[in-house]
């Protein structure tokens, strides 16, 4: 064989040996995942964080805080540790200042029952508290709790010309219950199920105009609740979201889109209100406070060309008024038409 096909021959050989080794290391390295170290668990005691975010005002629930394993050297004298305290004593507790999901609680983030200022802790920023009187009735037989929403009805009667009118309205909606007499939580057994109780006085959450509202609305008439779905402000919401109601900013971050969305959820509505009457519900009432419209007697229609007029003659003397009329037209040199009069 001529020496430089031999050269070029092992030349070729060499490179395609170098080629497969490169492929098979490329190859080899692909398929082979990496042993991705993992984390260290954090030694160290559990303590109490949020579960989601707090905003100020926040009434304390079950599901809200739960202990989480926290890294010893970054525990705190204030935090709550497992074993030292009982999450049940902080239920009914209220958010002093905001807390975001994950962060520890400390002592001083939280107002409990009884202290200064916990009532002014549990209002939301710019709100006002009112308390209204309720009966068993009024009250939902107690099925209403600190944090429910509910809808406020005024029942009154009106007077009328013959009769009075009864009137049910619903005046307000979407308030945040705050207390029930003087408790902010919901009572328990011990096993953990809730009781419920009659309660003679609930507290709830409105605006500074919505609190002479109400205090006007005591002296009208008799007020109730009515306990609203948990559902009713996310649906509420979409629709606001889908008719240009609320707006959020381009650019707006989640946590601040968060914030506007939770504003708008937990907003008390003073809009366009919804009633009943009396005639709606039973025939026998009436349904409106018009006033009857009194008979105002014979009418004489009277045609003049192509104009005609309309003359109340009153309840007695019609034929003279008619005959009167006539003879008015005569003397002024007018035709007194086949039309000239037509008692209604």
């Amino acid at each position: 064989m001529d020496r430089k096909k031999l050269i070029l021959l092992v030349g070729a050989l060499v490179i395609a040996i170098g080629t497969a080794l490169v492929a098979r290391s490329m190859f080899a390295g692909a398929a082979a995942p990496q042993a991705e170290a993992a984390a260290p668990e954090p030694e160290g005691p559990k303590v109490l964080v949020a579960q989601r975010a707090l905003p100020t005002g926040t009434i304390i629930t079950a599901d809200a805080l739960s202990y989480q394993q926290w890294p010893e050297e970054l525990v705190q004298d204030a935090y709550f540790i497992d074993g030292e305290s009982d999450i049940n004593s902080l239920l009914g507790t209220v958010v002093r200042h905001s807390i975001t999901a994950g962060e520890p609680v400390t002592q001083g983030s939280l107002v409990s029952p009884g202290d200064r200022g916990f009532l002014a802790a549990a209002l939301t920023p710019g709100m006002r508290a009112i308390t209204i009187p309720v009966d068993a009735r009024a009250g939902v037989a107690g099925f209403v709790f600190p944090g429910d929403r509910v809808d406020m009805v005024l029942t009154q009667t009106v007077p009328g010309e013959e009769q009075d009118v009864q009137t049910s309205e619903t005046i307000l909606r979407n308030l945040r219950v705050l207390a029930t007499d003087q408790s902010t939580t919901q009572a328990t057994n011990e096993n953990g199920d809730t009781i419920v109780r009659k309660f003679s006085m609930v507290t709830m959450e409105v605006t500074p105009q919505l609190a002479e509202k109400v205090s006007v609305a005591q002296t009208l008439g008799t007020l109730s609740l009515s306990l609203r779905s948990l559902a009713d402000n996310q649906s509420e919401l979409e629709n606001a979201i889908a008719n240009g109601s609320i707006t959020i900013p381009e650019g707006a971050t989640p946590a601040e889109e968060e914030r506007i969305l939770r504003q708008a959820v937990a907003r008390p509505k003073d809009g366009r209100t919804t009633y009943v009457t009396g005639g709606q519900v039973s025939r026998f009432r009436p349904s409106s406070l018009k006033k009857p419209v009194p008979d105002p007697g014979p009418q004489v229609r009277v045609t003049r060309g192509d104009r005609v007029s309309t003359v109340t003659i009153g309840k007695g003397g019609a034929q003279e008024a008619l005959s009167a009329t006539a003879n008015g037209v005569q003397q002024a040199g007018e035709t007194v038409p086949a039309a000239l009069s037509t008692l209604r």
